[in-house]
C-alpha cells in the first residue's frame, strides 16, 4: 500500500510538473511605473493574451524593468525579457522611418493616430526592417504634445525665448531646434527631478504625463495646439527568438492581439489618462493656453522644412516614395477620427 501511495504521489506530482511546463510564460518589463497608463496597457494586453488561450500563455510583469528606457529596444532584442516598449527617439538616430509618426498637428487623439500608425506601417514592410532583432507587436503614439512650463504663458514663438526644457528625443528634438528653443534631451521619469529642482524650466508632454510623473502641482503654464506641437513614436515588441520558439497555436494567439488590437489598447490608454489629466490641470489652475492662428502657422512655417527632410532621409534609408507614404499615413488619420 505504501509503494502504491508513493507511486501516486509521484504520478501526480509529474502531472502536475506536466501541466505547469505546459504554459507559456513570457517575461515582460516595464520601464515605467506599474501604475502609469502604458504599464497598465502593456498588463491590459497580457490579460487578453491569458484570457484567449485559457491560460495556457501568460505574462510575469517584473517588479523594475530590466533596463532604462534608452536601453529597452537592445534589452528585448538580446533576451534579457520577452515583452516591453519603447519610445523610438531615445536612440537617436537609430529609427528614420518611424518619424513619420511626429510631425506637428497629425491628430487630437491618440487611438486614431496609433491605428492609423500600424495599418501604413504594416503595408511598407521597411517599417520592420528597420526594427530588425525583434518582433514588433505594435507601434503606436501618445496623445498631442503640449509645452508645459514653470514661468509664464507661450502665446507666441518669441515666448519661447530664454526657458529651459526637457524632451525626449526623435522628432520633437527637431521640432525644438527649429523654435530656436533650448532643450536637453532627457527621459520622461526624470522630469519631477529636473522640474522640481529648477535645473529645467518645462518640458513637452502629452496631459497625461503631467499626472503620471507628479509634475502635476510644479507645472503651471500649457499651451496646447490643434492636432499637437508633436507626437511620439512607440514600439510594443516581443523577442524574436522567443516568438520563433512559440507553437503554431500560441503564434496565432500573440498575432490575435497584434497590430489594430494592440494599437487600439495602448492609445485608448493614452487617451483616457490625457482626459483624466487635463481634468487634474484645471483642478490645480493650471493656465492653459490654446495656440492661435498666428502661432500656429509660425510654428509649421518654422517646422515644414523637417517633413522635407524626412521624406529625403527616408528615401535614402530605402522607403519607397516616403511623401506619398506620408500623404497616406494623413489620410488614415483623418479617416479614424470621423
Amino acid at each position: 500500500m505504501k509503494r502504491l501511495c508513493l507511486t501516486l504521489v509521484a504520478a501526480a506530482a509529474s502531472f502536475a510538473a506536466g501541466t505547469a511546463g505546459a504554459q507559456t510564460v513570457l517575461t515582460v518589463s516595464t520601464w515605467l511605473p506599474p501604475t502609469h497608463g502604458m504599464s497598465m496597457a502593456q498588463k491590459e494586453w497580457c490579460d487578453l493574451l491569458e484570457k484567449n488561450t485559457a491560460g495556457k500563455m501568460k505574462c510575469n510583469i517584473l517588479p523594475r524593468g530590466v533596463t532604462n528606457a534608452p536601453g529597452t529596444f537592445d534589452a528585448i532584442k538580446n533576451g534579457l525579457a520577452d515583452v516591453s516598449f519603447t519610445v523610438h527617439g531615445y536612440t537617436p538616430g537609430r529609427f528614420v522611418y518611424t518619424q513619420m509618426a511626429e510631425f506637428p498637428f497629425l491628430g487630437n487623439t491618440s487611438e486614431p493616430i496609433s491605428v492609423a500608425f500600424n495599418r501604413v506601417a504594416s503595408r511598407h514592410p521597411e517599417f520592420a526592417a528597420e526594427q530588425q532583432g525583434v518582433k514588433v507587436i505594435t507601434c503606436f503614439t501618445h496623445g498631442p504634445g503640449i509645452i508645459f512650463n514653470t514661468k509664464r504663458s507661450i502665446t507666441k514663438t518669441e515666448d519661447l525665448a530664454g526657458l529651459k526644457f526637457r524632451v525626449g528625443g526623435g522628432m520633437v528634438n527637431e521640432i525644438t531646434k527649429t523654435l530656436n528653443m533650448n532643450v536637453t534631451l532627457k527621459p520622461a521619469p526624470d522630469s519631477y527631478e529636473l522640474l522640481s529642482g529648477g535645473v529645467m524650466d518645462g518640458t513637452l508632454f502629452p496631459a497625461e504625463s503631467t499626472e503620471s510623473f507628479k509634475i502635476d502641482k510644479i507645472i503651471k503654464y500649457a499651451t496646447t495646439f490643434p492636432g499637437g506641437l508633436y507626437n511620439t513614436s512607440f514600439v510594443f515588441m516581443m523577442n524574436q527568438g522567443r516568438y520563433d520558439k512559440l507553437s503554431a497555436d500560441e503564434k496565432k494567439a500573440v498575432d490575435a492581439i497584434s497590430g489594430e488590437a494592440a494599437a487600439r489598447i495602448f492609445g485608448r490608454a493614452w487617451d483616457n489618462v490625457d482626459r483624466r489629466a487635463t481634468a487634474l490641470m484645471q483642478v490645480n489652475q493650471v493656465v492653459i493656453t490654446k495656440a492661435d492662428a498666428k502661432f500656429v502657422a509660425d510654428v509649421k512655417a518654422k517646422t515644414s522644412q523637417l517633413e522635407a527632410k524626412w521624406v529625403s532621409d527616408a528615401a535614402a534609408k530605402g522607403l519607397k516614395d516616403p511623401a506619398k507614404v506620408l500623404a497616406e499615413f494623413r489620410a488614415e488619420i483623418a479617416k479614424q477620427e470621423k
